[in-house]
């Protein structure tokens, strides 16, 4: 029997990477699931992986899953969404915040649309998406929703400053903080009700195919990297424990695995070096 059997599950982001995991994990315990990405097709984008890919792996591997393209950034398209995913599978159960887009380009030279297009991705699209999902969620007096941040929250801290930060950091870190910020605000507001909202990022990097793209690990197997199965795993953890011992929390992956009892022993943020300011609230 599967942790998830009955459920239904929209995650965002499904193409590739984290996202295509946590959709093929949550389909082998039982999710119907509605993954969602820009890209349908395999070479419609420069990185390798597609909706048809996920889809047809998890199809290929007994689960049950459609396909639904969009853009998360946009209003009307997380209502049409949510709205085909409801038609097609049912009401919302689950929902998985994954997609992410940014620009490695420090502020000075960032030009305004694209810190504005990636905050409507990062930021908006998890508001959005949450906002729709309530509507399944809290008259049934169930739900999670589990939003995806990442390392680059952790700021540099105050100065005075030895060396430069990461190139291009600054804005998506303000953004994995922002939503940090989102998950507690929202899973205190809905806590009575029945609904869990937490948010785990990678204790190590994980190298999908735009952390190498963008040259974040030299090689898959480097030794700070963990696999994209790792963090599928803390976002089923998540998504399944009971809101009151999990709800609020802002976590990393092998953190939480290790607390709870997934694995033994974990390495990376959270474990070796403390995470974010919201971790620790």
């Amino acid at each position: 029997m599967g942790k998830l059997d009955g459920k239904v599950a929209l995650v965002t982001g499904a193409s590739r990477g984290i996202g295509k995991a946590i959709a093929q994990l949550f389909a082998s315990e039982g999710a119907r699931v509605a993954c969602t990405a820009r890209t349908v097709t395999e070479g419609a984008h420069r990185l390798e992986g597609s909706l048809d890919t996920t889809i047809a792996e998890i199809v290929d591997a007994g689960g049950h899953a459609v396909a639904i393209a969009g853009d998360v950034s946009e209003w009307t398209e997380c209502e049409r969404i949510v709205r085909e995913t409801r038609k097609a599978l049912g009401p919302l159960d689950v929902l998985v915040n994954n997609a992410a887009l940014t620009y490695f380009a420090p502020v000075a030279e960032l030009p305004p649309a694209k810190w504005l297009k990636s905050f409507a991705v990062n930021v908006h699209g998890p508001f959005f998406l949450s906002r729709l999902a309530l509507e399944d969620m809290l008259p049934r007096k169930s739900g999670a929703i589990v939003n995806i941040s990442s390392g680059a929250a952790i700021g540099p801290g105050r100065g005075p400053y030895e060396r430069s930060p990461f190139r291009g950091g600054t804005l998506y870190g303000a953004e994995k903080a922002a939503l940090e910020r989102f998950t507690q605000g929202l899973a205190a507001e809905v806590y009575a009700e029945g609904v869990s909202v937490t948010c785990v990022s990678p204790s190590q990097v994980v190298p999908t195919p735009g952390v190498l793209f963008h040259r974040l690990l030299d090689r898959p197997d480097a030794p700070n990297a963990e696999p994209a199965l790792m963090m599928a795993r803390a976002v089923l953890l998540l998504a399944t424990e009971p809101r009151e011992r999990v709800s609020g929390r802002v976590t990393y992956s092998q953190q939480i695995l290790q607390e709870l009892g997934w694995i033994e022993q974990g390495h990376g943020i959270g474990i070796d070096v403390r995470g974010s300011g919201y971790s620790q609230i």
